[in-house]
């Protein structure tokens, strides 16, 4: 693989963020990518970082929040994370969760936290194999509205 970069995510990248979020499974169309992703550049408690190749191609992408929360201040989470599919194990996430780690501690956070989903084997030991420790079992509820 040719030299790796990071930097924050451009509205022209939309079309590749659809297609790293479509191999995870989501349905979403560069659309709407791109209508979010230009809300998410403009709202300073939000990052997304994409790691590129020589060619400035994206090979991956994370997402941040910065979150106030009242019992224990500023805590910043992963939202996103995606690496393309040919790629992965080789490093790409971990420069995309250092980018985002950074950003965290540079807002004054003192923790990042991550949500996996339980079907996703690959996340569940990759998060531990960078040092994440598995918090207290939790449950997600989730209602849709109308």
């Amino acid at each position: 693989m040719s030299a790796l970069a990071i930097r924050h995510a451009r509205t022209e990248d939309a079309a590749a963020i659809a297609r790293l979020a479509t191999q995870l499974g989501h349905s979403v169309s560069e659309q709407d990518i791109l209508r979010r992703l230009r809300k998410m550049l403009d709202t300073p408690t939000q990052a997304v970082f994409v790691a590129c190749d020589d060619d400035d191609r994206v090979l991956g992408y994370v997402a941040t929040e910065q979150r106030l929360l009242l019992e224990s201040g500023v805590q910043v989470e992963i939202v996103a994370l995606a690496v393309d599919q040919t790629l992965r194990r080789g490093g790409t996430g971990r420069a995309l969760v250092s980018a985002a780690e950074l950003w965290a501690f540079k807002r004054g956070a003192k923790r990042l936290r991550v949500d996996v989903d339980t079907g996703l084997e690959d996340a569940h030991a990759f998060y531990p194999g960078i040092g994440y420790l598995a918090e207290k079992n939790r449950h997600g509820y989730l209602r849709e509205l109308s």
